[in-house]
């Protein structure tokens, strides 16, 4: 049986070739490892399955991302969180675990990161150790080096599937009915400005990309990310804008705030940002108040009261204004707030859907249409319960009337 100290030594051994030979092909790499692990199975007898993962594991520490591309293969990890190059933890059907893959070295991790953020143009390094990055699938990827990350170069990589979740997807999941789901369906048809919220791996992504399928196709979208995560398929008129680092010379930086700007002379019937956390939330508010009715967001927080508080915040962070200036912008832009929450069952729902009404005696007022009743648990910890109807009518039928669909009722 061979060891780890035996891997690394064929790996060596192909890298010394390798760096006479920079330009060989992936053939020629895979061709040179089969030979490599034939010649070593001469002399350390092991199986054809064996054989077959070490032909992977060398050609993955050249090509590939080195141990985690097993997982990132594996498409029942949902994610990867990397603290130091000997501790990797993953995600699958939401629990998360230690496992025994661990990096050679510090360094071997660090190339990886390097590679990684290269591909998509961006950097990162001591002095700028922090940085967002992508995979070639669209899955997203959070870089931290020392001396920020204390234990060594740190990752995480939220992983995204092959095929887009569909809205029948998080129906069959239990996310939501379909009743909800076609209610929703006729709000965005009709230009409704929805805003989602949600806690850390709540889903907030997945569902503004399932929302973001029902505008029409006649229609010019543009997506604003920090990192390119959407993937809408089913509107051609379509601009994907991502944000920039500054360089190594604290020059060129282009934020969110900038590409919100830079997009209103893009003539958007509609904008959507991935998420929002700072100063752009005003600018974000102001396109939806001129014209781009119809635009999707999201952003972090506990609850809708919360993320209605956490935009306040946003917004002043960005902007000297009177608080009742800064209520009155949000409760004018936004007019339904979809909340999203992950249950202990680690289930990912929407847990409320609000209308955000207009300011009254100083505060946003909501008139609640859905609330997520729980009626209790199943005997293996599953939580049981629905999106229910609060009895309340959607108040503001404007924009559905305009688009021709007659008055909705809540189901």
């Amino acid at each position: 049986m061979f060891s780890e100290e035996d891997v690394q030594e064929l790996i060596n051994g192909i890298r010394n070739t390798l760096n006479h030979n920079r330009d060989m092909e992936d053939e020629v790499l895979m061709q040179l490892i089969e030979e490599t692990v034939i010649d070593f199975s001469k002399t350390t007898p092991i199986t054809a399955t064996k054989m077959k993962w070490l032909v992977d594991r060398i050609y993955n520490s050249f090509r590939g991302l080195d141990v985690l591309q097993p997982l990132i293969n594996d498409k029942a990890v949902t994610e990867i969180m990397i603290n130091s190059h000997e501790e990797i933890f993953v995600e699958k059907d939401g629990e998360v675990f230690e496992t025994d893959i661990k990096f050679e070295s510090s360094n071997k991790l660090e190339d990886i990161i390097q590679m990684i953020v290269g591909r998509v143009n961006r950097s990162v390094n001591a002095s700028s150790p922090i940085v967002d990055a992508r995979l070639k699938d669209g899955s997203r990827v959070n870089v931290v080096l020392p001396p920020v990350a204390l234990k060594g170069p740190t990752m995480t990589i939220r992983k995204f599937p092959e095929k887009p979740l569909s809205m029948e997807d998080l129906i069959e999941k239990k996310a939501i009915s379909s009743e909800v789901a076609m209610f929703l369906n006729h709000l965005v048809t009709s230009k409704y400005n929805i805003f989602i919220g949600g806690g850390t791996g709540s889903g907030k992504t997945t569902f503004l990309n399932v929302l973001s399928n029902f505008i029409p196709k006649t229609e010019r979208i543009i997506t604003i990310e920090d990192s390119a995560e959407l993937q809408i398929h089913s509107v051609p008129n379509l601009v994907s804008l991502e944000t920039r680092n500054a360089n190594t010379e604290g020059k060129g930086e282009i934020t969110i705030r900038d590409l919100i700007k830079a997009s209103l002379r893009m003539r958007p019937n509609r904008i959507v940002v991935g998420e929002v956390r700072g100063a752009e939330a005003l600018d974000m508010l102001q396109a939806m108040n001129t014209g781009h009715d119809g635009s999707l967001s999201t952003g972090h927080a506990n609850s809708t009261e919360d993320m209605l508080s956490r935009l306040e915040t946003m917004v002043l962070s960005g902007a000297d204004l009177p608080i009742q200036v800064v209520r009155k912008q949000i409760s004018s832009a936004i007019d339904i707030m979809v909340h999203l929450s992950r249950l202990r069952d680690h289930s990912r729902k929407v847990v409320a859907i609000s209308e955000v009404l207009g300011v009254e005696n100083g505060d946003i007022q909501l008139n609640p249409l859905y609330e997520f009743v729980e009626e209790g648990e199943t005997p293996e910890g599953k939580v049981i319960g629905a999106l229910q109807p609060t009895g309340n009518k959607l108040q503001d039928q404007m924009k559905l009337k305009m688009a021709g669909i007659k008055e909705l009722s809540i189901i």
